[in-house]
């Protein structure tokens, strides 16, 4: 509404800009009311903006702050020098501009604060360049005209320099955040510095043609400023929560054209002011900033130079294994998609997946100092028989790997017997020689495995039958009637469904037992295969969890629920509920993403509910904990699920940030004929109303067992009783449908 009601103000505006009615009056309802109306809504629009993202409410409080002092500075202005605008500026009214001005220089700085984790050196760097750069060419040649005069003009007294000296420093601090944020802008800080940036435009021509006594009030440069508070007007509307601050493990280094674009082309127009201003009256401020950047810039390529070392010396000790001196993990995994990505049928390619035996009871009998001597053992040995280009690495523990490319199975296999020959040898650890034995497991690829995902757990089953047959070398084949193979091939065909539509969701709905209102509907995901038919989440969820796609599945059936939720919200405020997997909870990105699609559909946060069972926080139960905090600053519902399972701990319940407890179907199925679940349920109850909790009872499967539930206390329920899951379009009917409330049946 703010944006829309500054916009026609500007617009009313603009229909004035060339012939208007004359009059006093006539003058100030433009250059008064409608400008006036214009900072005013966008005012508004930044203030709620404060109220919506709350990491940036001080960036927006403070831009609102900023627009009141120039409205008012700009009224008085304009009220004071009467029609032809061309009269001496009262004080006050540059006092309140100034203010504004200085406010603004706080909203830059909380904006880049939210999107910069930590200010390394070379940031500091770049920002010093930028803004000396920037200082040095507007003193040269914005300020330094007027400072100095010339021979038609004497100089300005430095207070009628106040409001340039403020736009350049203003400038100053905008090159200062590009250079930083290396030209890479979210949509909100580019919209706010494009919108300065049209400020501080208007403002140079405005002084320019003041002092040259050629400006009247009221003409085409109004709409520059216009046009930036329009900027920030749309900007504070579409502002979100920006993502987390980017972290960056692997040292610090900024370089890229993005990253010194900024800083170079100041080095460069600081060295321009030092070439024009040699031997001239060029103010001597600008000589000592230009030279100020130059020097910084000579920093910052020192800086850079050590920043590449070390990150250079960073990644090499990323891709080793700090005990055995091999590559790790990560150096293997890098290697393995370059040996797939150059593998044909013709020439396939074989990973080795090694494990030692005993190695444990050396740890237990001899000490972790012994298994460590082993370890370091493997890599020397092994390596006497590697050919070119292929890669020995420790994946960690006691299993260790080899890539071996364009190797047929056959020799893959004969190299296993190789590998296994070298390390039965005896190894001599802390002067006593010791036997190991190894299981090693072989899986080719591009078939059966076509990833490097696939290619690793092929070996792993292969290595685990080795390890239990104790033949020593397995060699993964596989299963014609399903099995391993048939759910690699599942994980596969799983990817392409979350790319082509065939994930849909259908709905349970959830209804308050008191009065039988609708109050909820679980989304629970589906997939319409198209050769298997539908599937259940119980054939899906494995194959997502194996193969890493839980985030992603979970961000689609966040976008199904809710562009389903959007169809009815309008006319039925029913919140959909969404579960959630470990992987979700850890990841730090849900609040932001979960916001963001919710804004895209049109929704309030009250319009989903999302689900995780205890056992998901057991990862890294600190960060699912902050995640769910944040969710709930957002105002989205969380719940419980399955509550009476697994853990089932009070002590969660206690620092869990919940809304809600589900009951699972195990404790609901015979509460009505069972005393001691009835007991159970009663007393979960209490425990949940006195946390300030309510809860949901699934598995609800006819009336009589709603009848006792809502007798013992519970607020909600879901199950057969009530309806069973079913499409977006069936639920809307049936969402629309009046039916008599099932404990109503019951009574009767």
């Amino acid at each position: 509404m703010f944006v829309a009601l500054a916009l026609a103000c500007v617009a009313a505006f603009a229909t004035g800009v060339g012939p208007r009615p004359a009059g006093l009056g006539w003058d100030r309802f433009y250059d008064v009311v409608l400008i006036g109306a214009t900072y005013l809504f966008a005012t508004g629009a930044c203030w709620l903006a404060g109220a919506r993202v709350r990491t940036e409410r001080t960036a927006w409080r403070s831009l609102a702050l900023a627009l009141l002092l120039c409205t008012v500075g700009n009224s008085v202005r304009t009220w004071s020098v009467g029609e032809a605008g061309m009269g001496s500026y009262p004080i006050l009214a540059d006092a309140f501009s100034l203010g504004g001005y200085l406010t603004l220089y706080v909203t830059v700085v909380v904006l880049i604060r939210a999107r910069v984790a930590r200010f390394h050196p070379s940031m500091w760097l770049d920002g010093i360049i930028g803004a000396l750069g920037t200082m040095s060419v507007g003193v040269a040649f914005l300020i330094g005209p007027y400072l100095t005069g010339t021979g038609e003009r004497a100089p300005l007294p430095l207070v009628e320099l106040a409001m340039p000296t403020t736009d350049v420093l203003l400038l100053a601090l905008l090159v200062a955040v590009g250079s930083i944020l290396g030209v890479r802008f979210d949509r909100t800080l580019l919209l706010v510095m494009a919108a300065m940036g049209c400020v501080l435009a208007g403002d140079v021509v405005q002084f320019a043609r003041t002092v040259g006594g050629t400006y009247a009030d009221g003409g085409p440069l109004e709409l520059t400023w216009l046009f930036g508070i329009c900027l920030v007007a749309v900007a504070a509307h579409s502002a979100r929560t920006p993502r987390p601050p980017a972290q960056d493990p692997d040292g610090h280094s900024r370089v890229g054209w993005r990253l010194l674009a900024l800083p170079l082309a100041c080095n460069v127009a600081s060295l321009v002011v030092l070439a024009v201003g040699w031997g001239d009256e060029m103010p001597v401020m600008a000589a000592w900033l230009a030279i100020g950047c130059v020097l910084a810039g000579i920093a910052r390529t020192a800086v850079t130079f050590s920043e590449i070392r070390s990150l250079h010396e960073v990644r090499q000790q990323a891709r080793t294994d700090e005990l055995s001196g091999l590559p790790n993990r990560r150096a293997l995994l890098e290697g393995a998609q370059r040996m797939l990505d150059d593998a044909t049928a013709a020439r396939p390619a074989a990973l080795l997946l090694l494990d030692l035996d005993g190695f444990k009871e050396i740890n237990d009998s001899l000490g972790h100092h012994a298994g460590d001597q082993l370890l370091r053992q493997v890599g020397p040995r092994l390596g006497e028989a590697l050919g070119d280009g292929e890669l020995l690495g420790r994946l960690g523990g006691d299993e260790f790997a080899v890539l071996l490319p364009q190797t047929s199975l056959d020799d893959a296999q004969a190299r296993a017997e190789r590998f296994r020959e070298l390390i039965l040898q005896p190894f001599t650890v802390e002067d006593i020689r010791l036997h190991v034995g190894v299981s090693i497991g072989v899986a080719t690829a591009p078939v059966p495995a076509a990833t490097v995902a696939e290619l690793l757990r092929c070996a792993d089953v292969a290595m685990y039958a080795a390890k239990s047959t104790r033949e020593g070398v397995h060699v993964y084949v596989p299963d014609p009637d399903g099995g391993t193979g048939d759910r690699l091939r599942t994980m596969e065909e799983l990817r392409t469904a979350l790319e082509s539509n065939q994930l849909l969701v259908h709905l349970q709905p959830q209804t308050a037992l008191h009065d039988g209102r609708v109050v909820g509907a679980e989304a629970l995901v589906r997939w319409q295969h198209p050769r298997r038919g539908l599937l259940s989440p119980a054939e899906l969820l494995p194959a997502a969890e194996q193969a890493g796609l839980m985030r992603r599945l979970t961000d689609l059936v966040v976008e199904l629920s809710l562009d389903a939720a959007a169809r009815w919200w309008p006319v039925h405020r029913v919140p959909v509920s969404v579960n959630l997997s470990a992987a979700n909870v850890t990841d730090l990105d849900l609040p932001w993403k979960v916001e963001d699609a919710l804004a895209r559909h049109g929704l309030p946060a009250e319009a989903l509910t999302l689900e995780l069972v205890e056992d998901t926080l057991m990862a890294d139960p600190e960060r699912g904990r902050a995640v769910l905090g944040e969710l709930r600053r957002l105002g989205i519902r969380t719940s419980i699920d399955d509550y009476g399972t697994g853990y089932s701990s009070l002590a969660y319940l206690r620092h869990l940030p919940a809304d809600e407890l589900k009951l699972d179907r195990s404790l609901t199925a015979d509460v009505d004929a069972d005393a001691r679940a009835a007991a159970i349920v009663r007393h979960t109850v209490a425990l949940a109303h006195d946390l300030g909790l309510s809860l949901v009872a699934e598995g609800v499967e006819d009336a009589a067992t709603a009848a006792v539930l809502a007798d013992l206390g519970c607020d909600v329920a879901q199950g057969y009783a009530i309806a069973r899951p079913m499409p977006v379009p069936d639920f809307l009917t049936w969402l629309a449908t009046p039916r008599p409330w099932l404990l109503d049946a019951a009574r009767t």
